[in-house]
């Protein structure tokens, strides 16, 4: 049972307000990207995968496959029923759209991200269209997408804007990555790191 108020959060510790949100049809058409800029599904070996993932993810503390198993990462890389899409700039890897179709009859976009230096170029809109084709073209009943409040503070509106409703909200609470070497200590300043 949930009661309302403040609770505290155990030393070591964060916590993050994550929103769950789906989509059952596609919202958006095809979006070219820009000259320079490609996306193409790639098998990715762990190293490389983990490079993007961190590239993108670091300042919003992703860290899930950073400490995931090698032999679990690999699996899920070379999974048929999940497709690894990089974004690259004059062939430089700056983002990453993942696809997980192992729910049945479903789509999670496992992470969606631009570096941070590469965002704001238009890349978001055509990155986010492919996600819904590519998902959608496996006759899916439902896309689902998660964020949370440590998150670029406009990827919960970007979501909405292309289409996605939220459903969920819940609470994440976790040891602070940063506190474990996965993250250097400085690493998203907006979220208070108690030691």
């Amino acid at each position: 049972m949930i009661t309302e108020g403040m609770h505290p959060i155990p030393q070591g510790h964060v916590a993050a307000v994550v929103t769950y949100l789906q989509m059952t049809a596609p919202a958006m058409t095809p979006k070219p990207f820009p000259d320079g800029v490609t996306a193409t599904r790639e098998r990715m070996d762990n190293d490389s995968y983990r490079a993007l993932f961190r590239a993108v993810g670091e300042p919003w503390l992703w860290t899930l496959r950073l400490v995931m198993d090698d032999d679990a990462l690999a699996a899920i890389l070379s999974d048929d029923r999940t497709e690894t899409w990089v974004v690259r700039k004059n062939g430089a890897a700056i983002g990453l759209a993942e696809l997980d179709f192992r729910p049945q009859n479903e789509c999670e976009l496992a992470y969606f991200g631009i570096v941070k230096e590469a965002t704001g170029q238009g890349l978001g809109g055509p990155m986010m269209a492919l996600a819904q084709a590519r998902a959608f073209a496996r006759k899916i009943r439902r896309f689902s997408v998660h964020t949370c409040n440590w998150d670029d503070p406009r990827a919960l509106g970007f979501y909405q804007k292309a289409g996605f409703v939220p459903y969920q909200t819940a609470v994440e609470v976790f040891p602070d990555p940063r506190l474990h070497g996965h993250h250097s200590p400085d690493t998203a300043p907006h979220v208070p790191c108690l030691t």
